[in-house]
């Protein structure tokens, strides 16, 4: 027991390594001396803890962090490239394209034309696959302000979660919310607080959010709620094949289940406003937002 402590502490202080120095050059060398064991055992202790060689488990970092960095918009993709010691611009492309299904130039316009996909924290976690592998999976994390702001949404009366919810309502809302011109984002499925839904009226529901001053018409048997200024914290997974979305959606969840907000000043607020979900898309990765609150410390 006490070797099996001894090994797992020496995977955390190469992974703490690794984190700490994914713009310099890192040889198994500067591994073995931050895990105290020989380069040998460290590299074969890695592999048995993580399910993937060292400097495999190291490229995947750091494309998980160049991704977030080109969300700044400003950076060159050639300087984000060498920044993460990739020999080439080719060299990274081909590395990124592998890792998230498009190119970083690909990447970053879905980042131009989405709200939500812009990444500034990054999770990195180890899944399986269908095939029962290890991969890595990057799950993007940011904090976004919303604005008081009404919802135009039509309540179920037991739903809990979207399959309960169509078979219920129907499966046409989303196409009836499209077409809400004045929409400020895109249609989306919510968990509603208690306090924000009438007695008798299921949590699960459908709605889109629009200006609060809003007068324009609301479709029968649409209604709108206000919804007060909130902070909301966006978690989007990593693109997927969209036969899969079900398991997108599962993976995600259990990221969001064990996430921590305080490592990052925030605590869950779900008072606050309604928990949503965007609808699951192969190519951007399934998104989902739960309200935050900032702790003043």
């Amino acid at each position: 027991m006490k070797v099996q402590k001894e090994q797992k502490l020496a995977v955390q202080r190469m992974l703490d390594h690794i984190d700490s120095h994914l713009t310099d050059p890192i040889s198994l060398r500067n591994l073995a001396d931050a895990a105290q064991y020989s380069p040998w055992h460290c590299a074969r202790m890695f592999k048995e803890a993580t399910g993937m060689a060292p400097f495999t488990y190291l490229r995947h970092r750091r494309l998980s962090e160049a991704a977030r960095r080109l969300g700044d918009g400003d950076v060159r993709i050639v300087d984000v490239a060498f920044d993460f010691v990739f020999d080439s611009h080719e060299g990274f492309t081909r590395a990124f394209s592998r890792q998230f299904g498009m190119s970083p130039q690909e990447f970053r316009q879905n980042l131009a034309a989405n709200a939500f996909v812009r990444p500034t924290r990054c999770q990195t976690d180890l899944a399986r696959n269908s095939q029962g592998e290890r991969v890595m999976n990057t799950v993007f994390v940011q904090v976004v302000e919303r604005p008081a702001r009404k919802v135009i949404v039509r309540f179920a009366q037991k739903a809990t979660h979207y399959f309960e919810y169509c078979e219920e309502v129907g499966c046409d809302v989303w196409d009836i919310l499209s077409g809400i011109k004045e929409a400020l984002y895109e249609p989306m499925g919510m968990w509603m607080p208690a306090h924000m839904r009438k007695m008798g009226i299921g949590e699960y529901a459908q709605g889109v959010e629009v200006p609060l001053d809003y007068a324009g018409e609301i479709p029968a048997p649409f209604e709108y709620i206000e919804l007060p200024e909130c902070k909301m914290m966006v978690f989007q997974g990593p693109p997927f094949e969209d036969e899969r979305f079900e398991d997108a959606i599962t993976d995600l969840w259990e990221v969001m289940g064990s996430y921590d907000p305080g490592i990052y000043g925030f605590t869950w607020a779900d008072e606050d406003g309604p928990r949503f979900q965007l609808a699951p898309m192969g190519y951007r990765g399934y998104i989902e937002a739960r309200p935050v609150r900032q702790v003043h410390r």
